[in-house]
């Protein structure tokens, strides 16, 4: 048996609203296919099971606020024994059942067997005539059957998720969580800055070539190329693309670039492209864009915003030349890169204009130390010289 847990989606979420279970008990589900949908400080995001097998049984209503870790569902993984009980983490001793109502007593007289669920016709029908998934309630009549006050308290709990949380209070605690989580980075992880200057006439040259030759639909963003060259990079210097867990570093295999996207109602989230090491530049883009447009769209998936490996941050459309970036725990490193300015510069004992840009690290002190950064930013401006092999 598997247990569903409240994932966590980031250093700065301590709970998250169950919206709505995206599969029944009984049904069968894939590692990776969405199982629920959860609302957060800062979007609703659909979360992923991370394991294959039957779902056993639902624990968590839709309006439920959750900590995280907490026991969500129960699932039976392929050949594991069938049973309907939760395991003891997920259920403490259940509360003696509330006197019987006259509906509740209502839902006892005639309770009929639908698969393995128990419901009278009259909750069955209002169920029905509401738009609710009465298998994915606990019933409280008697053997576990669903009543019609269960349906009205789900119904309570639909409507009141349906209502739209004012973009005034989303952003506040957006805010508020963010602060939160940028302080506990300041306050333990030893911070420290490194920023080089990066000469782009050749990597914008050739960006201005190849657009030439793609699609209007297919052109690259020059960002796509500073991502690309970080997570080349980040195998020059593998020991940044870790997380601080349990007081050490655990270097990932795979690197997940986070990427720093601003939300129109204010805040931002920083999800994952992953494996960007792999992928091509017009894969890169495709992904990047697609990302841009659902974290905006308040679509993002579960696996998107728990699997950055480092985060890149770039305010060059803002005007800002230099950043200097906050690490977002558990992470141990931050890009940032600034705005290509035409600046004088020296080649082949010349004083020439060039396109160049400002590239900064923020790294963790008990992970890396200067050296190593330095190494990291000096590969990133080799990688910008050569283009082509990106």
């Amino acid at each position: 048996m598997a247990e569903f847990l409240m994932p966590t989606l980031g250093a700065d979420m301590t709970d998250g609203t169950l919206v709505q279970w995206k599969k029944k008990e009984g049904d069968r589900i894939a590692k990776g296919e969405t199982i629920a949908e959860v609302d957060t400080e800062k979007a609703a995001i659909d979360v992923e099971s991370h394991t294959t097998g039957i779902i056993e049984r639902l624990i968590t209503r839709p309006g439920d606020k959750v900590p995280v870790g907490t026991v969500m569902a129960i699932i039976r993984e392929e050949g594991g024994p069938t049973t309907s009980v939760a395991s003891p983490r997920a259920v403490a001793t259940p509360p003696s059942p509330p006197p019987p109502s006259p509906r509740t007593e209502r839902a006892a007289v005639a309770p009929s067997q639908v698969g393995r669920l128990r419901i009278s016709p009259a909750a069955k029908k209002l169920a029905a005539e509401r738009g609710i998934e009465a298998s994915t309630l606990q019933g409280t009549g008697p053997e576990g059957a669903i009543t019609l006050d269960d349906i009205d308290r789900a119904t309570t709990a639909t409507t009141d998720i349906a209502k739209p949380v004012g973009t005034a209070d989303r952003q506040a605690r957006m805010r508020q969580t963010i602060a939160a989580a940028m302080a506990r980075s300041k306050r333990e992880i030893p911070h420290y800055y490194l920023s080089t200057t990066i000469d782009m006439g050749r990597a914008i040259t050739w960006l201005k070539d190849s657009n030439e030759q793609r699609p209007v639909t297919e052109r690259l963003l020059y960002g796509v190329l500073l991502i690309k060259a970080v997570a080349l990079a980040l195998r020059r210097v593998p020991e940044l693309n870790a997380l601080w867990k349990d007081g050490e570093a655990h270097r990932s295999e795979r690197i997940h670039i986070g990427t720093a996207i601003s939300l129109r109602q204010g805040g931002l989230v920083a999800p994952a492209l992953h494996d960007a090491d792999r992928l091509s530049l017009s894969e890169l883009m495709q992904n990047f864009q697609d990302l841009v447009k659902r974290a905006r769209a308040g679509s993002l998936r579960s696996s998107e915003l728990s699997d950055p490996t480092i985060t890149v941050t770039s305010l060059g459309e803002q005007g800002v030349e230099t950043v200097f970036g906050v690490i977002y725990p558990p992470q141990v490193a931050l890009v940032g890169f600034g705005k290509v300015v035409e600046r004088p510069w020296v080649a082949d004992g010349l004083v020439v204009p060039r396109p160049v840009l400002m590239a900064s690290l923020s790294a963790d002190h008990r992970v890396t130390d200067g050296h190593r950064g330095g190494l990291f930013l000096a590969e990133i401006d080799r990688l910008l010289q050569e283009p082509q092999s990106l």
